[in-house]
C-alpha cells in the first residue's frame, strides 16, 4: 500500500490510519480510517468524486456549455452537474463594493421553462472596473429594481446612469440619477456579451433556464468566479 492510501484525508498527521475494508463491486480496494472510520476507494472510476472536477465545471458554464454538453464532455450525470452548480454558487460571496463610485444599471429579458413565462435580470456595472457589483432576477416590477438599487446606495454611489425606463425615476434620487446618451455603453456592450456566451440567455434559442435556483448559481460563477 502507498504512503498516499495509508494516510486519511480527514485526519491531521502523518500517522498511517488506513487499511484495506474490502472491494467494490467494481472491484476496487476499499480502505478505512482506524480513528473516524471515513471509508474510501484506491481508485475512483466515476469523474464526480474527481478533486478538479469543480474547476472543469466553473470553466465550462462560463464558457456558456449547457448543462447537458457540460455532463456530456465530463462524463457525469445532468443531476449530478446541478446540484455542483448550486453548490458552487452558495460557496460564491459578492465582490467589495467601494464607495463614492459610478454604476450603471440595466435589465435583459429571458424566460423559465417556457416562452411565456418572462424573467428579467437586472443588474448593476461599476463604471471604471467593469465589475458586476449585484444583480437580481424576477418580474419587472420595483421591487426586483430595488434589490440591486438598494446595493448601490448602501455604497453611497456617485452617480448611476440607466436607460429612459420610467421605473429608475421613481427608485433612484434625482441628484445621482443620470439618462443620457452614451451613459450605459458599458453595460450595453456586457449585455452582448452575456447573451454570446451564455445560451440561456440567447436570442432566438431553444436553450433555456427550468429553474431560478440553477439560473441564479450560473450567473454568480460567471459573473463572480
Amino acid at each position: 500500500m502507498s504512503s498516499n492510501q495509508t494516510r486519511c484525508f480527514r485526519c491531521v498527521g502523518d500517522i498511517p490510519n488506513m487499511i484495506k475494508y474490502g472491494k467494490t463491486k467494481s472491484g476496487s480496494q476499499r480502505y478505512i480510517c482506524k480513528v473516524c472510520g471515513k471509508t474510501r476507494v484506491e481508485n475512483y472510476t466515476y469523474q464526480a468524486y474527481k478533486v478538479a472536477i469543480n474547476t472543469s465545471i466553473i470553466q465550462l458554464t462560463k464558457e456558456g456549455l449547457g448543462i447537458r454538453s457540460t455532463a456530456r464532455i465530463l462524463k457525469i450525470s445532468t443531476t449530478t452537474l446541478l446540484k455542483r452548480i448550486v453548490s458552487i454558487a452558495r460557496s460564491i460571496s459578492k465582490p467589495i463594493i467601494s464607495k463614492g463610485k459610478t454604476y450603471e444599471v440595466d435589465e435583459l429579458c429571458t424566460y423559465i421553462r417556457y416562452k411565456k413565462n418572462y424573467i428579467w435580470l437586472v443588474y448593476a456595472l461599476e463604471k471604471n472596473s467593469g465589475t458586476v457589483v449585484s444583480f437580481n432576477l424576477g418580474k419587472r416590477t420595483n421591487k426586483t429594481f430595488n434589490r440591486v438599487l438598494d446595493t448601490l446606495k448602501l455604497s453611497e454611489a456617485k452617480k448611476i446612469f440607466t436607460d429612459r425606463l420610467k421605473n429608475y425615476r421613481y427608485l433612484i434620487d434625482q441628484k445621482l440619477h443620470s439618462v443620457k446618451r452614451f451613459g450605459t455603453n458599458h453595460i450595453e456592450r456586457k449585455n452582448l456579451t452575456l447573451r454570446t456566451h451564455l445560451k440561456r440567455l440567447n436570442r432566438r434559442t431553444i436553450c433555456f433556464s427550468k429553474s431560478i435556483a440553477v439560473f441564479t448559481a450560473v450567473l454568480k460563477i460567471y459573473f463572480w468566479v
